[in-house]
C-alpha cells in the first residue's frame, strides 16, 4: 500500500520560512506527478505547487517566487519563504502515478501569523 507521510508543518512568523517534507512508501519514480495542494478554512483547496518526473514546475500565481518544489527518490520537497498570514493552511503532498491514480498525504498544518 503506498503512504505519503509529510513533515515540516509549524508555526512561523510572517516572513519567516519552512521547508516542507513528503516521504513515500515506496520510490517516487513511480510518480509521474508529485507536488503539494493546501487548504485553508472555509476555502477551497488549491494546488500550490507541482513537478514531474523530468524536473518540470507549476506553481499557484500566490506563490511563485517565494516557494520551490524539488524531490528526489525519497521525497518531495516544498520550500516555503517570505511566508504570509494568507498561506496558513493544511498543506498536504500528493502523487500521481502512470495510471492517473492519486495518492494523498493527510497533511501537515502550516501557521503563519502576522
Amino acid at each position: 500500500q503506498v503512504q505519503l507521510v509529510e513533515s515540516g508543518g509549524g508555526l512561523v512568523q510572517a516572513g519567516g520560512s519552512l521547508r516542507l517534507s513528503c516521504a513515500a512508501s515506496v520510490s517516487t519514480l513511480s510518480f509521474n506527478v508529485m507536488g503539494w495542494y493546501r487548504q485553508a478554512p472555509g476555502k477551497q483547496r488549491e494546488l500550490v505547487a507541482a513537478i514531474t518526473s523530468g524536473g518540470i514546475t507549476n506553481y499557484a500565481d500566490s506563490v511563485k517566487g517565494r516557494f520551490t518544489v524539488s524531490r528526489d527518490n525519497a521525497k518531495v520537497y516544498l520550500q516555503m519563504n517570505s511566508l504570509k498570514p494568507e498561506d496558513t493552511a493544511v498543506y498536504s503532498c500528493y502523487g500521481r502515478d502512470s495510471t492517473y491514480t492519486t495518492y494523498w498525504g493527510r497533511g501537515t498544518q502550516v501557521t503563519v501569523s502576522s
